[in-house]
């Protein structure tokens, strides 16, 4: 018989391979060609500079054909040819625009591959776009942040060195009635998408690729923004597939395939005694291959505000560590977190439809803070074994109040104070 690793890899080729038929990369929006006969101004990149060998620096290049775009007085495209590759150094590309712009990535967008590329203070973002109104960023090529320099030079992979930041590889800011589709995002320095500041926001048919072992690697995190869609995406990462934070309001994922990495989190939110206010998320239909947690809320002690009206649904788990968990007492720092008084308040959170397999027996963890109990928990119709059928699973909670419905394996815990 096939392995559990085997059969494992398999069912994630299987969705991987669903999603592509139903959503091939190849696949675009616009074209320069239908741009002409819709009226829209095609500026090709080729046609500022680029050179698009992969070795010489395009990103004055590409400046000057975004400035061209969004300064057109008509909608426009602007073109990243196929089958070439273009060396970016930092850059951002503003707005606001006189028109709606489509930036049509075909080809490749490369990152530098030492880290001397970035100067000392200013090392947050790679790729940043900000200010604009009706951009659709599309085309079905590639953003590759080489991210190997800089994840061998992390603290978290060598805790001699010092931590320091890195890029995010592609960073959207005060961006509304944003589209970002059929793309593919590839090892990234630190985070791969971030949407900061923006609302309504549309990201799908993305495919969102690094290593398992590569330190802070989200695939896409939402922060500050409001009525943002995720849909039909694969992650596969070394850090959350989906990080939400602080500010983020009426957020709705659906479809996302995920694994490796550490799942789909809230948070962490209060770090360093702030306020997070998070609300109106729906994490719908999804898939976890192997992850480090599935559904999780995370919160540091010492911090203020809320996260609630939180639904986790129709999710299949498969090897994963932790199914189901909310953790206020967080703690991602080299030295141990001190017992504070506050604490995000968590509450209304719904985990619903939630089946599948893991790894370690604490399939349900509840683990709420003292001074800020979580209220509203329910876990409807939840079955988790573990993986192979080896042992039984079980649920600890702490300051949890919940309810069951429907059926729920593990038993839920009785809470301990």
């Amino acid at each position: 018989m096939a392995s559990s690793a085997t059969m494992t890899a398999n069912k994630l080729m299987l969705s991987m391979a669903a999603l592509v038929m139903l959503f091939p990369w190849s696949a675009t929006t616009a074209t320069a060609s239908n741009a002409k006969e819709t009226g829209q101004n095609v500026f090709v990149l080729d046609n500022y500079g680029a050179g698009g060998d992969g070795q010489h620096d395009d990103t004055q290049a590409l400046a000057k054909a975004w400035n061209a775009a969004c300064s057109s007085s008509r909608p426009a495209v602007l073109l990243v040819p196929n089958g070439k590759s273009y060396l970016l150094k930092a850059v951002t590309l503003s707005g606001p625009c006189k028109s709606s712009v489509v930036l049509m990535v075909k080809g490749t967008l490369v990152a530098p591959t030492t880290r001397s590329a970035w100067s000392e203070d200013n090392r947050s973002h790679w790729i940043m776009i900000q200010a604009v109104t009706g951009l659709t960023v599309t085309g079905g090529g590639t953003i590759n942040g080489n991210g190997d320099i800089w994840w061998k030079n992390s603290c978290k992979t060598n805790k001699a060195l010092p931590c320091t930041s890195a890029p995010t590889a592609l960073t959207f800011h005060l961006c509304n009635d944003l589209k970002v589709q059929n793309l593919k995002i590839v090892n990234s320095q630190q985070m791969h998408l971030s949407v900061e500041d923006c609302t309504d926001a549309q990201l799908s048919r993305l495919s969102i690729t690094a290593p398992g072992t590569s330190p802070n690697t989200d695939g896409i995190h939402v922060t500050r923004s409001k009525n943002v869609q995720v849909s039909d995406c694969v992650i596969k990462t070394g850090d959350d597939c989906m990080s939400i934070e602080d500010g983020t309001h009426n957020l709705h994922v659906t479809k996302v395939v995920c694994g490796p990495g550490h799942g789909i989190s809230i948070g962490s939110l209060g770090d360093d005694n702030s306020r997070a206010e998070v609300s109106g998320i729906i994490v719908d239909s999804v898939q976890l291959y192997g992850t480090t947690n599935g559904a999780r809320i995370k919160t540091w002690q010492g911090g203020s505000g809320y996260a609630k009206d939180i639904t986790f649904q129709n999710i299949i788990m498969d090897n994963v560590q932790n199914p189901i968990i909310i953790d206020q007492n967080y703690c991602d720092s080299t030295k141990p977190c001190k017992k504070q008084e506050s604490a995000v308040q968590i509450s209304n959170v719904v985990f619903k439809n939630i089946r599948g397999t893991t790894i370690s027996k604490d399939a349900i963890k509840l683990t709420c803070s003292t001074e800020a109990s979580c209220s509203g928990i329910v876990l409807e119709n939840i079955d988790l074994t573990m993986q192979d059928g080896k042992g039984d699973v079980q649920s600890t909670c702490q300051n949890a109040n919940w309810r069951k419905a429907g059926t729920v394996i593990p038993q839920p815990c009785e809470a301990k104070n």
